[in-house]
């Protein structure tokens, strides 16, 4: 074997199967379908998950738990990560964590909790806070700007009944 014959009977573009043109072809007849049977018939469609009649796996496998198509992804960051990785005066918002790789995922929504110290005076810009990491970012000196974010479910009925009774 040569170099020059590696690509030798490999063509680039291969001719689709011409079905039901004859037994010449070696397609003819059944046109692949075989003699009788589920799949020799006309209309015939399979679902992915068949599995010739037994139970599917996809229905043999307990399902667990629930999944929340509407819930809202909330990246975390602590007090301490905020101690760790900025320095007095600086302004903490989500482009300045993404920067430090902080909060690097895509979420709907940033919260600060209150795990370890701060000792920093911080200007911090999220979308929520916990009590406590509402306390020592306050208790520095330090400011909390809320982000307007997307709102829950339950918070808009709230805001709809109220508007409704006003």
């Amino acid at each position: 074997m040569r170099l020059n014959d590696v690509n030798r009977g490999i063509s680039k573009n291969k001719k689709r199967k011409r079905i039901g043109r004859g037994p010449g072809s070696g397609h003819g007849k059944t046109s692949g379908r075989g003699h009788k049977g589920q799949g020799s018939r006309a209309g015939h469609s399979l679902l992915p998950i068949f599995e010739g009649g037994r139970m599917p796996l996809v229905r043999r496998i307990p399902k667990r738990g629930f999944n929340n198509k509407f819930a809202l992804t909330v990246s975390v960051v602590n007090v301490s990560d905020l101690e760790n990785a900025f320095s007095a005066g600086d302004d903490v918002t989500p482009e300045t964590l993404q920067e430090k790789s902080l909060a690097k995922s895509r979420y709907d929504i940033l919260k600060i909790l209150g795990d370890g110290e701060l000792t920093k005076k911080l200007k911090v810009s999220a979308h929520r806070f916990s009590t406590s990491a509402r306390e020592k970012i306050e208790k520095v000196g330090g400011e909390i700007v809320i982000l307007a974010g997307r709102t829950p479910v339950e918070e808009k009925k709230k805001q709809k009944k109220a508007q409704a009774s006003s």
